[in-house]
């Protein structure tokens, strides 16, 4: 009788789950855990504030977020979709660079370009300050400004920083669109803005309601942003509840809202992306043909383009760099290269072990023929939409439980009190960003071993290999690459990360993204300035791998 089967007393057979099949289901249970546990003290907190939230700041909270979605959804939609029509439809000065230049801000947290702006634009700011020598005024009572921290300069930032998930989603539509729908609408007379209209945007419309979709998301885990614009959302009301409310199961209540309006939003995005199919009727597939442009047309079309990208990229890059440059002494903060190591440490190691859990995951699925295992393969997705506020409620309350009866034990054997090991250290912050961002290695090793030919598995498993020596043996040499560049991603999603970062991480325990916000956040963007270029490079490398990617 082998190890994995067991003769009952009827006769049946039954076999045991292989260690591949049990460690997947085991890892996806962990990155489902948190989404769980939210829900769970929702529904049981100890102290039941819901008639008091509803009565007071959920309302609020509500309707800020939903204005916050809707207005950056809506303007990164028409960035997005406008660009990506100027540069897969028409020739212009600059078009090839800019076509590539525009996935930049991606490189940008929004929080960044929203310290840029207020540096830019306050009143002792260069615009201000020439406005005033140029005219004359001499106090703010003599002209009028708008205000800048506000909903709407929320909104712009946002947008700015998230429309390249709109564009380069657009952009792929409108290549696969075929050159005899636009020759018959334009032999029909439709002119450049109808066969955009009528033809070009009702076919990619899918595309960028999927692009959309996920800047709605990345807008409700925004934290940084409308913290320091003073927008009370439902991630803001997260922390006002919790940290200066003291009361944890408030926070688990109102991260629940979010999680269901997440889990809303994501299915609308699987929904456009079902509908995404071109179908081409022609036997010959001809893609479009850029028009060249000239004069004042080919000039507004570049102007046009170049717009969202100097407001998303070059202006928060100008503005950091001049203060990073004018604060040289800063670069040798021992402050500052404390918190990159820190962020390199728990990037780092959270990177390697969420990608080589996605891996176990994906290639334990793959092994198991049981249904509960390719069941909660999808599921585990989840993670990456859930708001870092929402891991992070979801997270630190069971772990904090969790330590305090481990303490109350050791104590209780040895007589030495140990303090808190798992929230008193990185374990909280590695966990959390193994969760949020699990579903990129997922996904990216799912991919790469869905194109490796199931018969080289085969042939080594009949000359003798285990299952795991397949994997090292076989597959690992053929996904080497895209296992790097899930490895990069991550990390760069760690570095970024702000809201679960400033959740969980222990007391005294800065990143370069906690450095900057608590620097900004008491008006020195100079100190700040240095830790934010590091991000920055940081996320340079993720978007150049992704333009590679999308070549």
């Amino acid at each position: 009788m082998s190890a994995s089967d067991h003769i009952g007393k009827s006769g049946m057979r039954l076999r045991w789950p292989s260690p591949w099949s049990a460690g997947a289901v085991l890892i996806a249970l962990v990155v489902l855990a948190p989404i769980a546990a939210v829900l769970w003290i929702a529904l049981f907190p100890e102290n039941n504030i819901w008639p008091h939230l509803i009565a007071t700041t959920l309302p609020r909270y509500l309707w800020n977020t939903a204005i916050l979605m809707t207005g950056v959804g809506a303007l990164a939609a028409v960035m997005g979709t406008t660009t990506a029509w100027m540069v897969s439809r028409y020739d212009f000065p600059g078009r090839r660079w800019l076509e590539w230049l525009l996935l930049l801000p991606l490189a940008i947290p929004a929080y960044l370009g929203a310290y840029a702006l207020v540096d830019f634009l306050e009143y002792a700011g260069p615009v201000q300050t020439g406005l005033r020598q140029l005219f004359g005024w001499q106090t703010a009572r003599d002209y009028w400004f708008p205000e800048i921290r506000s909903m709407g300069a929320a909104v712009i930032v946002l947008a700015a920083s998230l429309f390249p998930y709109v564009y380069l989603l657009a952009r792929n539509a409108f290549r696969e669109q075929s050159a005899s729908a636009e020759e018959v609408a334009q032999s029909l007379g439709a002119g450049g803005f109808q066969r955009f209209w009528r033809v070009g945007l009702p076919l990619a419309r899918p595309a960028i309601a999927a692009g959309v979709a996920i800047v709605m998301m990345e807008a409700v885990n925004d934290f940084g942003t409308v913290d320091y614009f003073a927008v009370q959302t439902l991630t803001t009301g997260i922390f006002s509840v919790w940290l200066e409310g003291g009361n944890p199961g408030g926070a688990a209540q109102i991260a629940s809202v979010i999680l269901f309006l997440v889990i809303f939003l994501v299915l609308l995005e699987k929904s456009s992306r079902r509908r995404m199919r071109f179908f081409n009727l022609s036997s010959r597939h001809r893609p479009v043909a850029r028009k060249p442009l000239a004069g004042r047309a080919a000039w507004a079309a570049a102007a046009l383009c170049a717009v969202p990208f100097a407001l998303g990229f070059v202006l928060p890059v100008a503005v950091l760099l001049s203060h990073a440059l004018d604060n040289a002494g800063v670069w040798v903060d021992r402050a500052l290269w404390r918190a990159a190591l820190n962020t390199l440490t728990v990037g780092g190691i959270a990177a390697v072990i969420t990608v080589a859990a996605g891996v176990f995951l994906v290639y334990g699925v793959r092994l198991s023929g049981q249904k509960l295992p390719r069941l909660l393969l999808p599921v585990t997705t989840i993670g990456y939409a859930a708001p870092g506020a929402v891991l992070g409620v979801g997270i630190l309350i069971p772990l904090a439980a969790v330590d305090h009866l481990m303490a109350d034990g050791i104590e209780a054997a040895t007589g030495i009190d140990p303090g808190l090991i798992l929230t008193g250290s990185a374990f909280a912050l590695v966990l959390a960003y193994c969760v949020r961002f699990f579903a990129i290695a997922q996904g990216a090793a799912d991919a790469a071993m869905g194109r490796v030919s199931p018969n080289l598995a085969l042939a080594a498993r009949s000359l003798g290999r285990t299952q795991g020596q397949t994997l090292t043996d076989v597959y690992y040499p053929l996904v080497r690459s895209s296992i790097a560049s899930a490895l990069l991603l991550v990390f760069v999603d760690c570095v970024k990360e702000l809201p679960a970062t400033l959740l969980l991480r222990p007391f005294n325990y800065d990143t370069l993204a906690t450095r900057v916000h608590e620097k900004a956040s008491l008006e020195n963007i100079g100190d700040a300035a240095p830790a934010a270029i590091i991000v920055v490079l940081v996320g340079l490398l993720a978007v150049g791998l992704l333009a590679r990617a999308n070549r």
